[in-house]
């Protein structure tokens, strides 16, 4: 069954900044949701920060979750992750639809005082869209209104926009240097990370 995991918007002038985040950790084991809401922190930071604006990514990691990312042209980003069963096309178009929400209801000017850690108070809606898309078919009717979209920018047809997390770092780069070096990171959630990466099994706890 489709699972969505996290719904984040975020600042990308200048880095990535997190404004708003909810996360859905059910699934995990109990001991283990603070290791896994750090690394999802992690990887949607790193994702934004490598995604040109203007475009769409979807970024699967080790097979186990994938981020569908959209950095407008004016730096506002979107991330939903999601298990890889979950469509891309209605993961983009929630995207897209949360974006358009944000945007609307807070200016720039208060985006240096946003804390994710107080999503709930301030943007109670982004909870409620991520309870409402766990059934990705509750975005079809979004889907109708938003054809007119570039599909080549949605639909997996460029190996530009198709991506794993290890392809998307820079040369020279590697996936668990950057994770070792994170002080995002807790020493347990890197310990998570590595077990996690060795069994192959993050996302079925």
């Amino acid at each position: 069954m489709p699972r969505v995991f996290s719904i984040a918007v975020a600042d990308a002038n200048g880095g990535c900044k997190i404004l708003a985040a909810e996360n859905d950790l059910m699934s995990f084991n109990y001991f283990q949701r603070g290791s896994v809401q750090e690394f999802l922190g992690f990887f949607i930071k790193t994702a934004v920060e490598r995604t040109q604006r203007g475009m769409r990514q979807k970024i699967e990691e080790q097979q186990m979750y994938v981020g569908h990312v959209y950095v407008r042209g004016d730096g506002l980003a979107g991330v939903i992750v999601t298990d890889i069963e979950y469509p891309t096309r209605s993961a983009f178009t929630i995207v897209n639809k949360i974006l358009d929400e944000f945007s609307a209801k807070f200016p720039k000017s208060q985006f240096a005082i946003m804390d994710p850690a107080n999503t709930s108070s301030v943007y109670p809606e982004l909870k409620e869209q991520l309870v409402k898309y766990q059934d990705p078919h509750e975005a079809d009717p979004l889907l109708r209104v938003q054809r007119d979209l570039d599909e080549t920018k949605i639909v997996l047809v460029s190996g530009l926009i198709h991506k794993t997390m290890e392809s998307l770092l820079n040369r020279g780069e590697v996936l668990d240097d950057l994770v070792q070096r994170s002080d995002q990171l807790s020493s347990q959630s890197k310990m998570f990370y590595k077990t996690a990466k060795s069994t192959n099994s993050c996302c079925t706890y």
